[in-house]
């Protein structure tokens, strides 16, 4: 099997690495600005690099697509006016899930087999054992292709190109939110000498799953969310009070407001909504962006 790499930066020096490993497969390089890094590694390789796509790529039998996020659109343009009908492209971008919505559409066009890729995690520390979420109906060809080069990699399943990619912004959401919240809540605790105790505290949050734990906050938000704004205040005043601009509560009292704001107008008559009930709700009382 021919793979070529379009874009050698850190993602596809990574997987052009462990995909030489394999000796039943053919690697081509493409790279317009040639780093030093990708040079030494297609020395290391014995591998020429294309500077730029042309009808050299008709060859190829699967295509990983590893360029920034803005040119994803573009480069694939490129590659589908070469690539033979039954090639596969996989798209390692973080490009928004609308524009690898739009490649996959141009690449059926072209009976070229487009797969979304997700990368679940930080490259720089796992390498190819990076989990990659694909999605796609020629996914699992994917997911095999890569497994056998010693990646890890699984397949999203019934799913169409763009999906993959939104669940790693949904993931970007939690995370950076946790992370930026982290940031200000050890800060706190650190200040008033607390940090220890507060591990102490949180400990009964580990005792659920994380999916019930999530749930659980939605579905009770909607019925307590304007005694819990006043909670959000009285925190936000505790901060100021130690020398702490909390930019994260910012953003929960206006989530928190938005909604006690709702029940004033459509209060919940349910003890105990469902979480259907509970994402119904907010959805008709949440503020367009």
């Amino acid at each position: 099997m021919k793979i070529t790499i379009v874009g050698l930066g850190e993602v596809g020096r990574c997987y052009a690495q462990a995909l030489a490993n394999n000796t039943t497969l053919e690697l081509s390089f493409c790279e317009q600005r040639i780093a030093p890094a990708a040079q030494r590694l297609a020395d290391e390789l014995g591998i020429s690099i294309h500077p730029k796509v042309g009808a050299w790529l008709g060859e190829s039998d699967c295509v990983l697509s590893c360029v920034v996020g803005t040119q994803s659109l573009e480069v694939t343009r490129e590659c589908l006016a070469h690539l033979k009908p039954g090639a596969l492209f996989a798209d390692f971008t973080t490009a928004a899930p609308e524009r690898k919505r739009t490649a996959a559409h141009e690449a059926v066009q072209q009976q070229v087999d487009y797969v979304d890729v997700a990368i679940m995690g930080a490259i720089a520390y796992l390498r190819e054992k990076t989990p990659l979420l694909c999605a796609g109906a020629k996914a699992d060809a994917f997911v095999e292709l890569f497994l056998a080069a010693g990646a890890t990699a699984r397949a999203l399943p019934a799913s169409q190109p763009g999906d993959a990619i939104t669940l790693k912004i949904l993931r970007s959401v939690f995370t950076k939110g946790m992370e930026a919240l982290a940031v200000e809540v050890l800060l706190a605790a650190e200040r008033q000498q607390l940090r220890p105790a507060l591990y102490e505290v949180l400990a009964d949050i580990d005792q659920a799953p994380l999916p019930d734990f999530l749930e659980m906050l939605v579905s009770t938000h909607v019925v307590h969310a304007t005694r819990r704004l006043h909670e959000v205040e009285d925190a936000e005043r505790q901060l100021a009070l130690l020398g702490i601009g909390s930019s994260v509560l910012d953003g929960v009292r206006q989530r928190f407001s938005h909604s006690s704001e709702g029940l004033a107008v459509e209060p919940i008559t349910e003890e105990r909504p469902s979480l259907s009930q509970a994402l119904d709700w907010l959805a008709r009382h949440t503020p367009a962006a």
